[in-house]
């Protein structure tokens, strides 16, 4: 087919959007260890995770087999109102960039959330509801698993508890101020409100908070309140299943137009994003039936992949969630106050953790000046204002087409665009008026860190 006759943005009809959702565990050789008790350090049974989670999402988070799991039609027929989502051929960044490489993106931002995590929160939040649970906890960095899970809540008339990560609530108000419009509380953590929070404030005078501590304040307080669950944005296998409609979407775009990508970049944090966009793709390579080249972007300030360890450590600060095997630079690790608060957390999906570990994908670390100076590149050609997080993922993505130029190869490339920045302009004011700095955690701060992991 001819370049003249992909339009620049893809869409696929309502009929063909996914039914089911994909689990890429399915097609791992090597599955994901098992998720152990933080007391007895023994893999955690579906009974014991149920006192935390949803009955239906403890069965989802548990198998490693079953390929596909049917998506409810009330789910369905929430994702109508902004999905499917438009995969856009960025024709405009090409000419920028006088590049021979195609380039494609996955935008995840067409929802008043303004990004992917609406995908995980609606169907958490079923399940929640139809347990018949008064309402449930969680945690927020940037605030767009926070601001999507008031969303869900608020449509299903469930009660909506969130703790947000301190830099966070202050670098972003409007954020918390939509989580409430939707009826949700927002709590900036640590905080006062819980054991956990009161005990990392006292060991961690001045913290500007993290993932793990608010993880860890959720978790309490949802154990605290009868009738509630927590539940969790990213990380967990769960989400990862959930967030597969990305790239099961953008691969049935690709497929109608005989597009193959050589190239597929995602932004990481915690995972659920690239988890997301690459199952597909990554299920066709670990089956043997094509090949492609993924590559996971995470900040220096906070680099898990690149510069943690792969070891079972605790999901959260306060050390009362289940441990995990993922890559980790240790849960009492705070990352500096970047202004991509969505790739905070401490670790990494230990379902990605293990396909790094075994050689499936490639990781770099990149800083935030870079990051801020190719979304404003991004956004001049493109028209589209990007998410701190979602930009990490486009620093990649050009310098991968000026290669392109270098070669003169005409790679394709694929990434995800996880959401707009909208809510992130004081970020931008900072970049604009040079206060932004980068931040690269010392090897002995992580030495520090890694030295309190769990003897597992």
């Amino acid at each position: 087919m001819s370049e003249t006759q992909i339009p620049y943005k893809i869409y696929l009809s309502e009929d063909e959007l996914p039914k089911a959702w994909y689990n890429l565990r399915a097609d791992m050789k090597n599955k994901p260890a098992p998720l152990l008790h933080p007391g007895t350090l023994e893999p955690m049974t579906a009974g014991e995770l149920e006192a935390v989670f949803c009955t239906e999402l403890v069965r989802q988070e548990l198998d490693n087999d079953t390929p596909f799991f049917e998506i409810p039609q009330e789910i369905r027929d929430f994702y109508k109102m902004y999905r499917p989502a438009p995969l856009v051929r960025a024709y405009c960044l090409e000419k920028a960039l006088d590049t021979p490489a195609k380039i494609y993106y996955k935008f995840e931002g067409n929802n008043t959330s303004g990004s992917h995590k609406l995908n995980s929160a609606i169907a958490q939040a079923y399940y929640a509801k139809e347990q018949g649970l008064k309402g449930v906890t969680t945690e927020t960095g940037a605030g767009q698993w926070g601001t999507a899970l008031s969303m869900a809540c608020g449509y299903l008339g469930l009660d909506c508890k969130v703790y947000m990560v301190k830099c966070s609530y202050d670098q972003k108000p409007f954020r918390r101020e939509v989580m409430k419009v939707y009826g949700a509380s927002v709590t900036p953590s640590p905080s006062e409100t819980t054991n956990v929070g009161r005990k990392i404030l006292a060991e961690f005078p001045g913290t500007t908070g993290s993932l793990g501590c608010a993880i860890s304040e959720a978790v309490e307080t949802a154990g605290a309140e009868p009738g509630y669950r927590y539940v969790l944005g990213s990380v967990l296998n769960q989400v990862m299943l959930h967030q597969s409609i990305i790239g099961l979407e953008a691969k049935a775009a690709l497929d109608k137009y005989g597009v193959k990508p050589d190239i597929i970049i995602g932004c990481a944090g915690g995972g659920s994003n690239l988890g997301g966009l690459i199952a597909p793709f990554m299920g066709e390579k670990l089956r043997g039936e094509a090949d492609y080249r993924f590559v996971a972007v995470e900040p220096v300030s906070c680099p898990s992949l690149t510069r943690g360890e792969y070891r079972y450590d605790f999901c959260d600060t306060g050390m009362v969630c289940p441990l995990a095997k993922m890559y980790t630079l240790g849960s009492s690790f705070i990352p500096s106050a970047g202004h991509a608060g969505g790739l905070r957390f401490h670790g990494m999906s230990p379902t990605l953790s293990q396909l790094y570990a075994d050689g499936y994908m490639e990781a770099i670390s990149v800083q935030q000046t870079s990051v801020f100076a190719a979304a404003e590149e991004f956004a001049r050609v493109e028209g589209i204002l990007p998410a701190p997080e979602s930009s990490h993922a486009i620093l990649a993505a050009v310098n991968e087409a000026k290669r392109c130029k270098e070669t003169g190869e005409a790679k394709t490339i694929l990434f995800g665009l996880t959401g707009t920045g909208y809510f992130d302009l004081l970020a931008y004011e900072k970049f604009h008026n040079g206060e932004m700095t980068d931040t690269v955690p010392t090897e002995e701060a992580i030495a520090q860190s890694l030295a309190r992991l769990p003897k597992v």
